[in-house]
């Protein structure tokens, strides 16, 4: 049932599929189970407990599991940018705006040179 390719990328996440939250989906896709027994187990605490302990648990759980990422994670790069996201969105788009200005940055060099009449000259002495 391990739907990620990259190995270390597989971590606990509220399912994008559940019925509420998906807190227990991803505690059943987490330790390779059914939803099916994860949600029993939940009953039966909840049953067991009272209402308000499990559902103050269940909502905190919901808080804190990440959100199961709408592509699967294949590499290190990924995993790394996920969780930063996941973090700080903020700091996530400064860091492709960062990436972005370094990417024109590097293709503004390139027309320079291109474009420069050296290039020019150096082309139909070589060419």
């Amino acid at each position: 049932m391990n739907r990620f390719k990259y190995s270390h990328g597989r971590g606990l996440y509220r399912s994008r599929n559940g019925i509420i939250l998906g807190v227990c989906r991803g505690l059943a896709n987490y330790f390779d189970l059914k939803a099916f027994w994860i949600r029993i187990i939940v009953v039966v605490f909840f049953l067991a407990s009272g209402v308000w302990p499990i559902l103050v648990l269940y909502f905190v759980a919901s808080l804190l599991m990440k959100p199961e990422p709408v592509r699967p994670i294949e590499s290190e790069a990924e995993q790394e940018f996920y969780d930063s996201y996941t973090s700080s969105r903020p700091r996530a788009a400064s860091r492709l705006k960062r990436r972005f200005h370094n990417l024109d940055h590097r293709i503004q060099r390139m027309e320079d040179m291109v474009t420069a009449r050296e290039f020019e000259w150096d082309r139909k002495f070589n060419g």
